[in-house]
């Protein structure tokens, strides 16, 4: 278990101040019997931290559904049981965002996971969405291109079929750490493309070319945006 007890969050985390705020109310609304579906993320690890913390404390039952490997390793340090959705759907969620903008559309999907965090917020009633000022933007797609998941032997078509969206430019992800491109949760690509408008139905449109596996664009989602400021 060294391994896992030794495991430290591995970047900067920005706007830590604010983050903590919002860890701890995500925290505080935890309750016995919840099951949770834990996203990606540095607020998400912070509020995991809060969360075991009341665990520990208050003997608290709760179960852990997370998006990714490295949340997943988190939880294990930090004493928080783990399910699945085989066995469980979530009570509700928390997770992060690249982008927010008033209709409260969402860009995901820079850590990788993104088929994992939209089926959780599919199959979760309630969804809270953890952003700093930062990542509010008037109209979604200003600051970041949109992660598009592939089968790899897809590649091809689907971009064939994203320049025929009207994709102005399509980038293959190379992974940070190892050579070649990112490796998603699911051992598929990661494109980055940008569009110079994105419609209602680009999240349907997307998906309904083959070998997309799911892209990072979450519309139409009754989410509730909790933003963290510092002050």
């Amino acid at each position: 278990m060294s391994l896992i007890n030794d495991l430290e969050w591995s970047g900067t985390i920005i706007n830590r101040t604010g983050k903590e705020r919002v860890a701890q109310q995500i925290a505080a609304m935890v309750k016995d019997g919840d099951i949770l579906g834990v996203g990606s993320g540095s607020t998400v690890y912070m509020a995991l931290l809060a969360i075991a913390e009341r665990i520990k404390t208050e003997k608290l039952s709760v179960l852990a559904i997370p998006t990714s490997l490295e949340i997943s390793m988190f939880c294990s340090k930090l004493g928080i049981p783990l399910t699945t959705l085989f066995e469980h759907t979530p009570t509700w969620l928390f997770d992060g965002a690249d982008e927010v903008d008033p209709n409260n559309s969402l860009i995901k999907g820079r850590g990788g996971a993104m088929f994992k965090e939209k089926l959780l917020i599919a199959s979760s009633p309630l969804s809270y969405i953890i952003v700093d000022e930062s990542k509010k933007v008037d109209i979604i797609g200003s600051n970041f291109p949109v992660p598009i998941e592939v089968f790899p032997q897809a590649l091809l078509h689907v971009e064939a079929g994203l320049k025929k969206m009207g994709a102005n430019s399509i980038k293959l992800r190379p992974a940070v750490g190892k050579d070649g491109p990112i490796i998603t949760e699911n051992n598929n690509l990661i494109l980055d493309c940008r569009f110079d408008a994105i419609g209602k139905t680009m999240e349907r449109d997307i998906k309904a070319i083959t070998g997309v596996i799911e892209s990072g664009l979450f519309m139409g989602y009754d989410l509730q945006i909790l933003m963290a400021k510092n002050e």
